[in-house]
């Protein structure tokens, strides 16, 4: 697999490019020019952003009422504070309200690495999923970052779309299709099925080849939509294999994994299973790569998960 660049670039390239030809795309931002990648888009299209500082909430509420005079409107901001300090905003002037805003989550997951937990979003998704009428995404690779920010700009509900810092690896095949709610198939398996979402997806690719080394036939998904999500291909996937493992840069609660649980308890579909993801305590602190070594967030670790779970061993 080849190396692309970050899906933070890809996203900042993409919506130049779109807005260039769509006067009624608008940026807001709340200091977030740099570290969002818009310094190009800003010099480009001064009268398409919109800069509000260090003020989250205010952010959200300029967006929304930007939207309800009819422009497309992407609203950035780390993910940390976007979806914790303007929730309320995000509730009842976006959602609530039917303002179909961009809320583009930068720097998410722990791709703040050192900065610690205050920086952290392994909350958002939880947050956002309980809030009606409003669709997720959590794009793993560049094309998948790209395409959603193409479909984003005529899609007509609400919708988060969360994007890390790191190089990332293509996975897609030239004549992929990407739709939101539906998703995309990476590799056939059916021992046991890696259904990821987002950044580790790549580890569950190079995971399943690991597996096939070891005479396992392992598939993986891409969930680059966690709502709505696909259940359709998580039931085929879970009447198929032997066990399913999700995987995720998100708390154990409220993310992939507990969505998929709920959803194969709630259709009497029993598979022996296990949520990756970061557990409920305190996170330990370090770059991206090693808060997911720690948390065996590896394709080693993804490996050694499935064979232990294949092997009806309890993993903790």
């Amino acid at each position: 697999m080849v190396t692309g660049k970050p899906n933070l670039e890809v996203f900042a390239e993409t919506l130049l490019h779109l807005a260039q030809a769509q006067d009624d795309i608008l940026v807001v931002t709340g200091d977030s020019r740099g570290s969002g990648k818009l310094g190009p888009f800003g010099k480009a299209l001064p009268d398409q952003i919109v800069e509000v500082g260090i003020a989250e909430q205010a952010l959200v509420g300029i967006s929304a009422g930007l939207a309800s005079a009819g422009k497309k409107v992407f609203a950035v901001s780390p993910a940390c504070f976007l979806t914790a300090r303007a929730l309320e905003q995000i509730k009842n002037d976006v959602a609530y309200s039917d303002n179909p805003v961009k809320l583009i989550g930068i720097s998410a997951g722990v791709s703040y690495g050192a900065l610690g937990s205050t920086h952290h979003s392994l909350h958002d998704l939880a947050v956002l999923q309980a809030i009606d009428n409003l669709d997720i995404v959590v794009p793993a690779d560049n094309f998948e970052a790209r395409e959603s920010i193409q479909a984003a700009v005529s899609h007509p509900k609400p919708i988060y779309i969360r994007f890390g810092k790191k190089p990332m690896l293509h996975l897609h095949s030239a004549d992929t299709k990407f739709e939101i709610g539906k998703s995309i198939p990476l590799r056939d398996g059916d021992d046991m099925v890696f259904l990821s979402i987002g950044e580790p997806t790549s580890r569950a690719v190079q995971a399943s080849q690991l597996l096939a080394e070891a005479g396992i036939s392992a598939g993986v998904i891409s969930m680059h939509t966690l709502k709505p999500l696909d259940k359709m291909a998580v039931l085929a996937a879970a009447r198929r294999a032997k066990a399913i493992i999700t995987v995720e840069e998100h708390s154990v609660y409220g993310g992939l994994g507990s969505t998929v649980a709920s959803l194969l308890m709630a259709q009497g579909v029993y598979v022996p299973f296990k949520a990756v993801a970061i557990p409920d305590e305190y996170t330990v602190t370090g770059s991206q790569d090693e808060i997911f070594a720690h948390y065996g967030i590896t394709p080693e670790g993804l490996a050694a998960t499935a064979q232990q779970v294949l092997q009806g061993v309890t993993v903790p």
